[in-house]
């Protein structure tokens, strides 16, 4: 029996936020673990909305999908997908569903999700959204030099100040509805019951935009957390004197104006939102439980990438390249296909897993060769052979570019970055990232190695956007023949 699917994805939600020792309150979260499974290990391909969005919808690296950054201002490199390259709506579609799109889109600024095969509700970030400031509205800027900074706030001269969190008060009986993502959740459950009513399975979409900075909440949830017991984060003290100068840069530009008390306040702030964006998930698994389809319904809960939140005293998402912005939570439930219940998987598991997963599920079939691979037999308790040892990253920048490339095993973590020096950690003793070994002759053989896997990926990924040769940006320490060549050892 083809199950129905009830998508809820967060912005910019952390993968530690919902482990169960973890001081976020997240009850809902926590309910679907214990009737699900927890998936630990689920990390992103890019730092950044659009790339990663493209890749949970089609089970494919940017590389290979061909959105690589903002597709909704003028530094996107392509404004859309790759021509021919579908979504996992369209094969569900052609399989019988009835879908339905809440929330945030961002994905292509040429498409819509109606496009795509999807019922559009209350629909964000979709074809025609500007996220930037043009030369004509730099002009009418008010320059706000010599303003005195307020707590939470990131003085940025010529720039603008940010506040980056903040709290308000509320009068209503629930808080979250003054938020404007309450909008989103409120249109898929007035969708619900139509779906429900229907004889055909259905897939709805829930995308918030929360927590997403800037970390503006209503002041009912940051009360729910004790300044005084919130700690820093546990890598705040690196000094990032041997990574690449750009993340200095970005901390002593704008971060280092925080006190340790801001910072501790910011996370405050940060989790209460993760808080609220998880009571409106426990609606929409009340709405299952009274319209009784919570048997045969595969809930995930997921977000598109990570942030930093003060972790290496840095904020937001993007460059660098450290575990907070690309570790996510992913947490599936569906009674009716999950075998003992309540388990945690620490498998690595790649946002591009889903779509496979779900066009299985679905009897559906999948478009050949993605990047992805379904998570079906986890559901069954069965670990799939082969499955992957390692994770791999592409980033090509947010508006700013860079190229980095990452490779992570279980023990070690090599970034090439085409902008600076590289960096290589040694997980099994530094799982917090906070000393780069990449200069260390001790480590040689395990970051030549490294390096090749990085290149054979990229070219089943068709990643040729880091295989240049010329002298000005063939910069990693080994190039791709060392790796592709029929005359390369092999190891």
């Amino acid at each position: 029996m083809q199950p129905n699917i009830l998508i809820f994805m967060t912005d910019q939600e952390r993968g530690d936020v919902v482990a169960p020792d973890h001081p976020c309150i997240t009850p809902n979260a926590m309910r679907l673990a214990n009737e699900g499974i927890r998936f630990t290990q689920t990390y992103c391909p890019s730092p950044h909305c659009c790339p990663s969005r493209a890749t949970f919808m089609t089970g494919l690296y940017p590389s290979r999908h061909g959105v690589y950054n903002n597709v909704c201002n003028p530094a996107a490199i392509h404004d859309t997908v790759f021509e021919g390259v579908a979504m996992f709506s369209e094969p569900l579609r052609d399989a019988g569903y009835n879908l339905a799109y809440a929330g945030k889109w961002h994905v292509s600024n040429t498409e819509n999700p109606a496009d795509r095969g999807w019922q559009e509700l209350e629909v964000r970030a979709r074809t025609g959204s500007y996220m930037h400031i043009g030369i004509e509205q730099w002009k009418r800027k008010k320059l706000d030099e010599g303003a005195e900074r307020q707590h939470g706030q990131v003085l940025r001269p010529g720039w603008g100040a940010i506040q980056l969190f903040n709290s308000y008060p509320t009068d209503t009986e629930h808080p979250y509805e003054s938020h404007d993502d309450y909008t989103v959740v409120k249109s898929a459950l007035d969708a619900l019951p139509g779906l429900a009513a229907q004889e055909q399975p259905w897939c709805l979409y829930v995308g918030v935009t929360g927590p997403h900075d800037d970390f503006v909440v209503p002041q009912h949830y940051v009360d729910m957390y004790d300044l005084a017991e919130i700690p820093l984060p546990a890598n705040y003290a690196d000094t990032l004197h041997d990574k690449p100068a750009v993340y200095r840069r970005m901390r002593e530009m704008y971060w280092s104006q925080f006190s340790e008390e801001e910072v501790r306040d910011c996370l405050r702030h940060y989790w209460a939102f993760c808080t609220m964006e998880d009571e409106m998930f426990g609606l929409l698994l009340d709405k299952l439980d009274e319209l009784g389809q919570k048997e045969n319904t595969l809930v995930l809960f997921v977000s598109d990438h990570g942030e930093y939140c003060g972790s290496h005293g840095l904020y937001c998402k993007g460059v660098p390249s450290f575990r907070e912005a690309y570790h996510v939570p992913a947490i599936v439930r569906y009674p009716d296909g999950i075998a003992n219940p309540g388990r945690v998987e620490d498998a690595f598991v790649s946002l591009a897993d889903f779509a496979p997963t779900f066009m299985e599920l679905a009897g559906a079939s999948a478009p050949e060769c993605l990047t992805g691979q379904s998570l079906t037999p986890f559901l069954c308790d069965e670990t799939p052979e082969p499955w992957r040892d390692a994770i791999f990253a592409q980033c090509n920048g947010v508006e700013l570019y860079y190229s980095q490339r990452s490779v992570m095993t279980r023990d070690y973590k090599y970034v090439y970055n085409g902008f600076d020096n590289d960096e290589l950690y040694d997980l099994r003793v530094d799982p917090l990232e906070m000393t780069n070994l990449a200069g260390d002759p001790a480590y040689t053989a395990i970051k030549h190695e490294l390096v090749r896997r990085m290149w054979r990926f990229a070219a089943e990924q068709n990643d040729e956007l880091i295989m240049n040769p010329y002298y000005t940006v063939a910069l990693a320490p080994w190039g791709p023949a060392d790796a592709l060549s029929t005359s390369a050892q092999v190891v």
